[in-house]
């Protein structure tokens, strides 16, 4: 049966609206996988800003040069609150205020006598280091190890620096024992740390605990380990020889 006029038209009406609604949809498709093209591009954008930021913060951090303190409790700030108002950690603050690019490492254990740092040098002389610190030799003081062995351990840490880079700076911390250890072991034990510094060309420090050692005030209670206020003094002992190598390291 044939269609009317008016059946035809409205059947072109239907299939005009159609392909209309149709093209409606495939644009709203189009541009909702634009969209999501330009967020997916604005995101690995954002990504790569963020990456890049971090691998310029990582770069920055890398990039600082290591000064390694190799030492005993006095090193390690025993007994402090805030192993951070440790000397080192104030040599770090200094570092850190005059924007020179180091990065302190504190390797102090306490009770640590010099064979004991024999015993680890190796596995610390696995990261790169400009510039060594060496403060060992209080505890084999106090124990009474003979100064030959005490010597001989010094000497087997500076011989395994040297042996792992030429270019380390290495700087001695000399110690001083008090005068109930005898005359004789406390001479002969003050004269290892000069004797070695002149032997090796090291820079030298004569006495770490210069103006704090035997202060009771600076001092905690059992008279040998340093209050925060006497690592602020010690700091500035220790300042004074390492300063001039990290700003001729820097050039």
């Amino acid at each position: 049966m044939p269609k009317s006029k008016t059946t035809q038209s409205l059947l072109n009406t239907s299939v005009y609206k159609h392909r209309n609604l149709l093209k409606f949809c495939y644009f709203l498709l189009a541009f909702a996988l634009l969209s999501c093209g330009n967020d997916t591009k604005t995101k690995n954008a954002g990504d790569a800003n963020e990456n890049a930021t971090t691998a310029t913060e990582t770069s920055e951090t890398t990039s600082n040069k290591t000064i390694l303190f190799f030492g005993d409790s006095i090193t390690a700030g025993y007994g402090l609150d805030d192993t951070n108002d440790a000397f080192p950690g104030i040599i770090q603050n200094k570092i850190d205020s005059l924007g020179l690019h180091y990065q302190v490492v504190n390797s102090g254990v306490s009770g640590e006598t010099t064979a004991g740092g024999k015993s680890r040098i190796d596995w610390i002389l696995n990261q790169d280091i400009e510039i060594f610190v060496l403060e060992l030799g209080a505890n084999d003081g106090l124990r009474g190890v003979p100064i030959s062995e005490t010597k001989a351990n010094l000497q087997a840490i500076i011989d395994a620096v040297k042996a792992k880079s030429a270019a380390i700076k290495i700087v001695l911390a000399g110690m001083q024992l008090p005068p109930n250890m005898g005359a004789d072991y406390t001479t002969q034990f003050k004269a290892i740390f000069s004797d070695l510094a002149s032997e090796n060309n090291l820079a030298f420090i004569p006495f770490i605990l210069k103006d704090v050692g035997g202060i009771a005030e600076l001092n905690q209670n059992d008279g040998i380990h340093p209050t925060a206020e006497g690592h602020k003094i010690l700091a500035e002992t220790v300042w004074e020889v390492v300063y001039p190598i990290l700003v001729a390291s820097e050039k």
